[in-house]
């Protein structure tokens, strides 16, 4: 006489584990996404916030400062760090007289983003996407020179 074992409840117990196998990655993929485009926003944020700091600021020795703090408010909003050095103010036609009429202040704004839940045993070293925006505000032409 062959004994046949009761599977009552098995099939629950598969769909479970097979749930969890494949929901997981599909998560991790979500949080990460979600991480980068918010750093990506905080980024964009950021040069936009500079830019304009920059050109309402009184005077040019003002201005990469105001516009460094804004920068750095708008990142930390969205948590993103970066280092000053990553925030680069450029002025065209004439770099050494940004706040003139008809001026073009440029921002741009380089971060990289870890990738999260990433474990330490990896290494200090962990996986990075990088970031950027580039924002350009023009001072306008019928302005006051500063």
């Amino acid at each position: 006489m062959i004994r046949r074992r009761a599977e009552s409840g098995s099939a629950l117990i598969e769909v479970v584990w097979l749930a969890i196998l494949l929901l997981m990655p599909l998560v991790y993929i979500v949080v990460a996404v979600f991480t980068v485009q918010r750093a990506a926003y905080g980024v964009s944020a950021a040069a936009e916030a500079a830019g304009r700091a920059f050109t309402l600021a009184p005077d040019e020795s003002a201005a990469v400062g105001r516009a460094r703090a804004a920068a750095a408010v708008a990142l930390r909003d969205h948590g993103v760090e970066a280092s000053p050095e990553q925030i680069v103010i450029d002025c065209a036609p004439e770099p050494r007289n940004c706040l003139a009429p008809g001026s073009v202040v440029t921002v741009v704004i380089d971060a990289e983003v870890d990738l999260p839940l990433m474990p330490a045993v990896l290494g200090s070293a962990t996986p990075a996407i990088s970031v950027d925006a580039e924002h350009r505000i023009p001072y306008g032409t019928f302005r006051e020179d500063r």
